[in-house]
């Protein structure tokens, strides 16, 4: 369905402490589902060892790998180019940390005490402009309907990342289709 409304990638969220996880037999299913319609299958991992992410990436099919955890810039060079560091926003400090990254993709979402992401928070996008002029960046973030026009004016990034924003009411994983009609028209 996401697809099919104009989603270019499909996250598969493969962190057992989030509401979204995602077992690998599922999550296989999904990424070779999402492959043959045409887009990209992510896998979202925490804190797992390059060799892992490698052979993680490889038995789902997955197309690349979003790090959502705290590993370290060496963690992500093996895997590149099919993977890219999410970082947690909260304060300029946070933004020059992106840097130490290597690859051309990072994603920023917001940075929430306690929280590795997905928690539906936004944060200040004008922290993040300068970093989307130097990198192909991902914004994520609180993003919705209703307000992923303003943060695409204000950020100009590569690619936006939504979940909660899209989803029905109190149902992680469960898509509204009428949301995710908007919020693809609303990116356009």
């Amino acid at each position: 369905m996401c697809i099919a409304e104009g989603a270019s990638a499909i996250g598969i969220n493969l962190w057992t402490g989030s509401p979204r996880f995602v077992d690998e037999t599922t999550a296989r299913e999904i990424a070779l589902a999402v492959t043959a319609a045409g887009a990209l299958a992510v896998g979202v991992v925490v804190d797992r060892t390059a060799p892992d992410m490698l052979a993680l990436r490889e038995r789902l099919a997955l197309g690349c790998l979003q790090l959502h955890g705290d590993e370290p810039p060496e963690a992500l060079a093996p895997l590149l180019p099919h993977a890219y560091k999410a970082i947690r926003i909260a304060s300029g400090d946070d933004v020059a940390r992106a840097d130490e990254y290597p690859g051309e993709h990072v994603l920023v979402d917001a940075k929430v005490a306690g929280a590795i992401g997905g928690t539906g928070q936004t944060f200040d996008w004008s922290l993040v402009a300068s970093l989307a002029r130097r990198r192909k960046l991902t914004l994520a973030g609180g993003l919705t309907p209703e307000n992923v026009a303003e943060a695409i004016r204000v950020v100009s990034p590569y690619c936006v990342d939504v979940a909660s924003g899209v989803e029905v009411a109190g149902q992680p994983r469960r898509k509204d289709p009428a949301r995710v009609a908007a919020f693809v028209a609303a990116t356009r």
